[in-house]
């Protein structure tokens, strides 16, 4: 079993990820190849495709939610995602133990005494064919339910129905009540009663590998899928990071020479690529990693170096670049000039950008 090094996880992992270079075509082939995109809020998204697609315009992902070939829906770790719909008919059922745990570790409290499957019932007879916004749907099941909360009963359909959320919610710059409805009515598909959680491993390694069984667990909050990595076992090839732990890959999967050449990248708030491991060592030090869950990050030669937002104030969209520590000249002038890209994407209208560096505190 071969050692392989943290930069040589770092460097496969952004290669799998399309961090290395920008690619051309599709963006629904990208997030296909991605296994969806993180999407809690609704800019995200859009952020994590224009730094990974050539030439990539915020109406590339807007038109694939009205055509419905993507969906947003609560999905890996009981979070919003955005994925192909074609990915959804068979990853919700599969993940639909998880997302009753999840929905018992969140909400359980404020539903004990309910049914859930009344609760689950009541609700689909109440979407319909039609869409409700959450707001809605929780006042409708409080009125069943009296003295509940409406915000927890809806927000509990969630796990417990494959439910989606149509456009315009999950689009750029959108804010406003979540929309539910129906998954087969939305998609004109009935989801499979079975499915493989081998299919899942296989999708997560060719995104993420080489990974550990707690890596592929923490990213989709599955458990028990060790039994199903074994029985994978004549398909992956084995690796020991320099920790000891067992990774696993498939077999012709690219792994590139650790010195490759990692642009900066401005990664979209809560990207996958941060949190899709257990272990993130490859990817940002100990230290560095609560920021991570609340700010977006900076790489810089693969490795994160810095958070990023942008504000606005007076006419002037500024990009707030705080340092873990201080970049070389050379670094500098990359992050700025990169910096400058991010905004025309993501401040486009505003009469006039700036970038401007400060340290983490």
């Amino acid at each position: 079993m071969d050692t392989i090094s943290r930069r040589s996880l770092n460097r496969a992992t952004l290669e799998r990820q399309l961090l290395l270079r920008r690619v051309d075509g599709p963006a629904l082939d990208v997030v296909e190849r991605l296994t969806g995109l993180q999407a809690q809020d609704p800019d995200p998204p859009y952020v994590g495709l224009w730094s990974r697609v050539s030439g990539f315009r915020h109406d590339d992902l807007t038109r694939l939610l009205y055509e419905r070939s993507v969906v947003r829906a609560t999905l890996f770790r009981g979070t919003q995602h955005l994925v192909p719909a074609a990915d959804y008919l068979w990853l919700r059922p599969l993940l639909q133990p998880m997302l009753e745990r999840w929905q018992k570790g969140a909400f359980g409290r404020a539903t004990a005494g309910v049914d859930l499957a009344e609760l689950a019932g009541t609700a689909s007879a109440l979407i319909g064919a039609g869409t409700l916004s959450r707001p809605e749907l929780g006042r409708a099941l409080a009125a069943r339910w009296p003295g509940r909360d409406p915000v927890a009963l809806a927000r509990s359909v969630q796990g417990l129905l494959p439910v989606v959320h149509p456009p315009p919610d999950g689009t750029w710059g959108r804010r406003g009540t979540t929309p539910f409805a129906l998954a087969h009515h939305w998609l004109g598909e009935p989801l499979p009663a079975t499915t493989s959680p081998g299919d899942l491993v296989l999708r997560y390694l060719a995104a993420f590998g080489p990974a550990s069984v707690k890596d592929v667990q923490a990213w989709s909050g599955m458990t028990r899928l060790r039994e199903v990595v074994e029985g994978l076992r004549p398909a992956l090839r084995r690796f020991r990071g320099e920790d000891g732990a067992e990774l696993w890959d498939l077999p012709d999967a690219p792994r590139p020479h650790p010195d490759t050449p990692a642009p900066v990248r401005f990664l979209a708030a809560l990207d996958n690529v941060v949190l899709g491991h257990a272990d993130r060592s490859r990817l940002m030090t100990a230290e560095q990693r609560p920021y991570i869950v609340v700010d977006a990050a900076l790489t810089v030669d693969g490795f994160v170096r810095g958070l990023w937002t942008v504000r606005r104030a007076k006419g002037v969209a500024t990009l707030v670049v705080r340092l873990f520590a201080p970049l070389s000249g050379a670094e500098e002038t990359e992050v700025a000039e990169e910096g400058g890209r991010l905004l025309r994407f993501a401040a486009g209208d505003a009469p006039s950008h700036d970038v401007r560096f400060t340290g983490v505190t």
